[in-house]
């Protein structure tokens, strides 16, 4: 089982810490951390240098996972991430890889939390430490589990406005702020507090003779 459990945190963790240095470094034909803020800003991110920053070491913590080190909190780490990947950007593709759905990250947590839970095993740093058996069990895995799903929760409701708002109709709309540039046409707000939702309204053009 001590083998099974240190290839399982090898390439689980080395997965991660491949993807966490391609935004941390730019290494890998990553993006490095500038291009990470870019990205998180057009998923409309508050902070996004921020956001860039503790994604990238999120999943750098891939390093303690296949070492061993501190399991469970590498793995909520990991698992944190995978939870806001899936909800920002692979649950409307569906379940499926090829979809670009959230087959792969939802795989990616089931191993990290079944070590959480089970511990790391013989090989592992927190053996050589003498406190796997602390650090593991059941309850770590439930914790590790119920805390990312928490934690991502809060990061999306915090850091993550809406991107629209609903018309009375049911139709989405542009946010208030938005600015359209629209031939004839312009784009105000409602006159009333409790109308959210914007309204085009026609502009009349006078002739110039």
């Amino acid at each position: 089982m001590s083998y099974g459990l240190l290839f399982l945190r090898v390439v689980v963790g080395g997965i991660f810490s491949a993807h966490g240095a391609q935004k941390l470094l730019g290494w890998f034909g990553g993006p490095g951390l500038e291009g990470t803020r870019g990205w998180l800003g057009n998923l409309n991110f508050r902070l996004p240098a921020l956001m860039a920053l503790v994604v990238a070491l999120s999943e750098s913590s891939g390093v303690l996972f296949a070492a061993g080190l501190l399991t469970p909190f590498a793995a909520l780490l990991m698992c944190s991430v995978m939870v806001v990947a899936i909800a920002t950007v692979h649950w409307p593709n569906g379940f499926f890889n090829s979809a670009k759905g959230y087959e792969f990250n939802l795989s990616l947590m089931a191993a990290a939390v079944a070590v959480a839970a089970a511990g790391p095993g013989r090989f592992s740093l927190d053996r050589l430490i003498g406190w796997d058996d602390n650090l593991s069990g059941l309850w770590w895995g439930v914790g590790v589990l119920g805390t990312a799903a928490l934690g991502a929760a809060l990061v999306l409701t915090v850091m993550r406005p809406r991107l629209r708002q609903v018309s009375r109709g049911g139709k989405p709309t542009v946010p208030p702020r938005a600015s359209i540039g629209v031939r004839r046409f312009e784009l105000r707000t409602s006159p009333t507090r409790t109308e959210r939702a914007t309204r085009l309204r026609h502009t009349p053009i006078r002739g110039t003779g």
